[in-house]
């Protein structure tokens, strides 16, 4: 059904980075969702009256916020996908994530409101009047949401949407909270306790926890999150194909929302190399990296000393010291600088940046060490955080 719908609603389906083929996957996204969730809304508010039901009625209400939230999603990738103008160079693309954190406040919202009925409902319970029509029409809801939460997630994995994420969690979620509503009606055949009440109570709990999961996911990528390892891994690759280029350090990736992601990065030449040879293979991997990641990046170059054995050699020392440190650490621009009596290594030492070790610290160690294989060795150390 998937397939079809994308086939017939979607051309050029498999271009996912260009902003119209996404604004035209988001409008599918919606469409689906207000049909089906208004469908929902009026067939369970009629079993919920019916039968009495709390449950069912606060399960109703929860697929009317999700109208809500597909037109919510509707109006995030229309304004997603405006281009970029003089306020905002970057684009519009975090509007995805911004619609996704919205859906998140419906859905809490809902939850807090049928927690509060729920509860009123213990406290003063009601019969509920059993109906194979209501068992019916909850198990055909169920494989409906079900179905939904399936499409959302191949087409948010397909584009990469949070948002589309979103509503898929959303709905198995919702998949939850309406068996639960499905075990209330058939069990209040057997008993007079409150259990209407108290399932309600179970779906609100749901709804909140799915809410809560929604705007943590959402969230992240605006407060900015490491870079997704493939992607990191393609950008070294294609730097390091490059004859010429023997290594890179300080990657860092910024996301303006899906398909809109810039990066910087440093990458090691020899400092015997030819300087217009050596722009000439950064603009190649530059123009590269953009075509098959749609990533703009700026690579800087770092000159290193390549054919002098005694450097290579205490290179190799540092890097293994470092390493002593922590397997994670390694170091760059490595650089050694004899003086009179004394000689300066100078270089920079990449750490994770969970490390607990202090910049300090980390200096001292590394200065302990080179004193103890020469006093009149001296360390310039430059501590980087990696991003990546």
């Amino acid at each position: 059904m998937t397939n079809l719908l994308l086939k017939l609603f979607i051309k050029n389906a498999d271009d996912t980075e260009n902003a119209s083929v996404r604004e035209r996957y988001g409008i599918l996204s919606s469409v689906v969702g207000i049909v089906c969730n208004v469908l929902l809304f009026t067939t369970k508010f009629i079993l919920g009256s019916l039968s009495s039901s709390i449950a069912i009625t606060a399960d109703a209400f929860n697929n009317l916020s999700d109208v809500g939230s597909s037109i919510v999603t509707l109006v995030g990738f229309k304004m997603a996908s405006k281009p970029a103008d003089r306020d905002h160079p970057f684009g519009h693309g975090r509007m995805e994530y911004l619609s996704g954190l919205l859906i998140s406040f419906f859905i809490l919202l809902v939850g807090v409101e049928i927690g509060k009925t729920s509860v009123h409902k213990i406290l003063n319970p009601e019969p509920v009047k059993f109906s194979v029509v209501v068992v019916i029409g909850l198990v055909v809801s169920i494989f409906v949401k079900l179905w939904m939460g399936i499409f959302n997630k191949r087409l948010g994995k397909k584009i990469g949407s949070a948002a589309m994420e979103a509503t898929s969690v959303d709905s198995i979620s919702d998949v939850c909270a309406t068996t639960v509503t499905l075990i209330s009606v058939i069990a209040a055949r057997f008993t007079d306790l409150p259990i209407d009440g108290v399932m309600g109570t179970v779906v609100a709990l749901l709804i909140l926890f799915a809410g809560y999961g929604v705007a943590k996911d959402t969230l992240n990528p605006l407060l900015g999150v490491h870079p997704d390892p493939e992607l990191v891994k393609k950008i070294q690759e294609l730097i390091l194909a490059y004859d010429g280029i023997l290594g890179i350090h300080d990657l860092i990736v910024h996301d303006y929302g899906p398909s809109r992601r810039f990066a910087s990065v440093h990458a090691e030449v020899s400092v015997h190399s030819d300087i217009i040879l050596s722009h000439d293979i950064i603009d190649r991997a530059e123009r590269e990296i953009a075509s098959k990641l749609n990533v703009e990046i700026v690579i800087h170059l770092d000159p290193i000393e390549t054919d002098c054995e005694k450097t290579n050699e205490m290179r190799t020392l540092t890097l293994k010291m470092v390493q002593d440190i922590d397997p994670a650490f390694t170091i760059h621009d490595f650089r050694m600088v004899r003086g009179g009596t004394l000689t300066n290594f100078i270089f920079d030492i990449s750490v994770p940046v969970e490390t607990k070790q202090t910049d300090d610290e980390i200096k001292g160690a590394i200065a302990h060490q080179m004193k103890a294989i020469d006093p009149e060795y001296y360390t310039v150390v430059n501590v980087d955080r990696s991003f990546c």
